[in-house]
């Protein structure tokens, strides 16, 4: 049986999402949409093993594997097979260890793979094309782990009220352990992302959905919703039904994914609100026996799921060669094209049963070998581009290429200071140390040849707050030099400002501060800029202490934007000729600092 308006959960969950992939600078919070499909997925799972052991006193394991095994894979593997000839559109950046993640996606663990491979959810120079499927791994590990569980109960319950009881202490106890190890692990993991990735840690919405379906049901419900289905007036569910999605919209505007309080109650009430509008649909079912779900609302559930997992790779494959508005509307036809081609044409066939379109049955038989044909030919493609796809991409390579010879001049370098007499009357030897990042790092060797007895120490993700640790060891070791420079504002950490100010502080007296300002070219999109509010208090720091210098690169960046053509618009450089002349311009940009630097005191100085 059909449930009317179950629908408006699912369209909720994936309207949440692709609001946050479309337009995250407006909803930053939307990935609270796929803890809705958790939760819709728990209920509605174990309200059909509730009904099926009611019918049958029994619960049929490999019939469930099978009916989930149809639903998933087909899509999935249509997802991948799709997409992969689109990657050709793009540089091999994104193909780098490609094969990897078609394993990790078809098995189910790509949650675990990201985890693993330090992927953060959100700050992706180059973003995995299956990333989003993640999700899909925590749904299959709980489908699987909760039929096993499911079919045991079924064999020691005697009763449809007794094996509704089991399921509900279960789902409650599970819920509690898992949405505990995210409160706590909140306070504990310094990378949200782990948490954010982790089944045990993020199953909990599927056991409160879980949990629902013990109480209400599908065909066999229980008696709270039968009383509340009588209580409840129409005008009452409606307002808790639109009450909650107004709420969760309000919550993927304002939450956000690296923010403490969005781990500690932004998920549970998100998963809360969810369990609302289920049971508020299920109630208007009862309420509406007459009415129609309209066949738009129909069909944009159906084919939610394909859509998920079609719309991501797409949006990140168009966004490289297309403006958002293009990007969004190529994605959204393609998406839901795939999906309903999914859904309404190849599942049905490949589960044996005959297509049904508006109603009516087809006989698609004509078509099996045409397909057949497709699919070989684009297996052949994704093996293809798996065999020449790097390891790692040239982006990754060309950091840890300057990475290394970056370590070997900082050897030579240190070596030499240490033989070179003391400068000024603060004993203090003179030279430059470079503090940086992934765009220093890019920028290795033109910073080289421009500065070739400075100490450069860059790393990829060093933020303000690693910098300062490696300057307070500079401090403590005695091989600081005059002028330090720090480059470090493209990689967030919330106390940025408190961080900054405490650079200031530590720098001992006789020496210059060079802060070189960051520049994201994607800050527009961000909700909370914070790159752009880093240089703001290092330009607020440089007009209060005189010690203080300001390299712009930020400004750099802005009058050369033939710089960022093909690149991720943090990291300079599309190909060899526009890296050349970013990383030039970059060093160009500290040289001119330091020469202004040099007319001004040191700290301490006058």
């Amino acid at each position: 049986m059909r449930i009317k308006w179950f629908s408006l959960v699912r369209i909720t969950g994936l309207l949440l999402v692709l609001l946050y992939h479309y337009f995250k600078e407006l909803f930053p919070g939307g990935f609270i949409g796929v803890d809705i499909f958790f939760t819709f997925s728990g209920f509605l799972i174990t309200a059909l093993l509730i009904d099926e052991f009611a019918r049958s006193n029994r619960i049929d394991l490999l019939g469930f594997l099978k009916r989930r095994f149809y639903r998933i894979v087909p899509p999935l593997v249509l997802m991948v097979l799709v997409t992969i000839p689109f990657t050709f559109l793009v540089r091999q950046d994104f193909v780098a260890s490609i094969g990897m993640q078609i394993a990790a996606a078809l098995g189910f663990v790509t949650n675990i793979y990201e985890i693993l491979s330090g992927g953060n959810y959100e700050a992706q120079f180059i973003p995995h094309l299956f990333v989003h499927t993640w999700s899909l791994a925590l749904e299959v590990h709980y489908y699987v782990l909760w039929g096993v569980f499911a079919w045991f109960l079924g064999k020691r319950s005697k009763t449809v009220g007794q094996y509704r009881g089991m399921i509900f202490l279960t789902s409650i106890v599970l819920f509690v352990l898992s949405f505990g190890a995210m409160f706590a692990g909140a306070f504990l993991s310094p990378n949200y992302s782990t948490i954010y990735f982790s089944t045990f840690t993020h199953v909990f919405p599927f056991f409160m959905g879980s949990a629902l379906a013990t109480v209400t049901g599908v065909n066999n419900v229980g008696g709270i919703l039968k009383r509340l289905t009588r209580s409840m007036p129409l005008k009452k569910v409606l307002g808790g039904l639109v009450g909650s999605f107004v709420v969760l919209c309000v919550l993927s505007l304002v939450l956000k994914f690296d923010n403490l309080w969005t781990y500690l109650v932004g998920f549970l009430a998100s998963t809360i609100l969810g369990t609302t509008m289920i049971l508020m649909t299920r109630i208007l079912h009862e309420k509406t026996p007459k009415a129609k779900e309209p066949k738009i609302i129909s069909f944009i559930a159906d084919t939610s799921y394909g859509v998920y997992l079609f719309h991501w790779p797409f949006y990140v494959i168009f966004s490289q060669v297309m403006n958002n508005g293009l990007t969004v509307l190529s994605t959204t036809i393609l998406s839901f094209s795939f999906a309903a081609l999914s859904f309404y044409i190849l599942e049905p066939m490949i589960a044996g049963r005959k297509p049904k379109l508006f109603g009516m049955e087809f006989d698609f038989s004509a078509m099996i070998k045409p397909l057949l044909s497709l699919s070989v030919l684009l297996t052949v493609v994704l093996l293809v581009v798996v065999a020449r796809a790097p390891k790692v991409g040239p982006f990754e390579t060309d950091l840890m290429v300057n990475a290394l010879n970056q370590s070997d001049k900082k050897m030579m370098t240190t070596r030499r200071l240490a033989e070179n007499a003391k400068a000024s009357k603060f004993e203090i030897a003179d030279g430059m140390m470079l503090i940086g990042d992934s765009v220093s790092l890019r920028a290795a060797k033109a910073l080289e040849e421009a500065f070739p007895d400075a100490q450069l120490d860059s790393q990829g993700s060093r933020n303000i707050a690693q910098a300062n640790d490696i300057l307070k060891n500079s401090i403590e070791n005695g091989n600081l030099v005059k002028n330090v420079v720090i480059t470090t504002g493209v990689n967030v950490v919330n106390n940025y400002e408190e961080e900054l100010k405490k650079t200031v502080e530590m720098l001992p007296k006789g020496y210059s501060l060079i802060f070189v300002t960051p520049y994201d070219g994607n800050s527009g999109s961000y909700a909370d800029p914070i790159a752009e509010k880093h240089r703001q208090v290092e330009l607020a720091l440089a007009e209060e202490y005189d010690f203080i210098t300001i390299a712009d690169w930020y400004t750099t960046s802005k009058e050369n934007p033939q710089i960022w053509a093909g690149s991720d618009n943090i990291h300079f450089g599309g190909d060899g000729d526009t890296m050349a002349e970013g990383a030039k311009l970059y060093a160009q940009t500290i040289k001119e600092a330091l020469k202004e630097a040099a007319k001004k005191p040191v700290k301490g100085g006058k």
